[in-house]
């Protein structure tokens, strides 16, 4: 995982874990709220931040979303630009 300029580089699942509960922290939201915000379970935002295999993709957007993040998806090699 790189953080550079706003953009994080996500190389596998611990990295985008990594990333959600460093915003999370960041943002001093509980793991409790945040779930509310995104409408999933606490121990779904759980299990995400500890990168267990089985989340849903939709939900992992719907946490992404709460957070204020958006997903983007490059060629590899390829910097993202933040949206303003």
């Amino acid at each position: 995982m790189t953080l550079g300029a706003s953009v994080l580089e996500i190389h596998s699942v611990s990295d985008l874990a990594a990333s959600i509960r460093e915003e999370r922290r960041r943002q001093h939201i509980r793991q409790q709220d945040l779930a509310d915000l995104a409408n999933v379970s606490c121990r779904f935002l759980s299990d995400l931040e500890n990168a267990k295999p089985s989340v849903e993709l939709s939900k992992v957007l719907a946490v992404l979303a709460a957070l204020g993040l958006d997903l983007q998806i490059l060629p590899r090699g390829q910097k993202g630009t933040p949206h303003a």
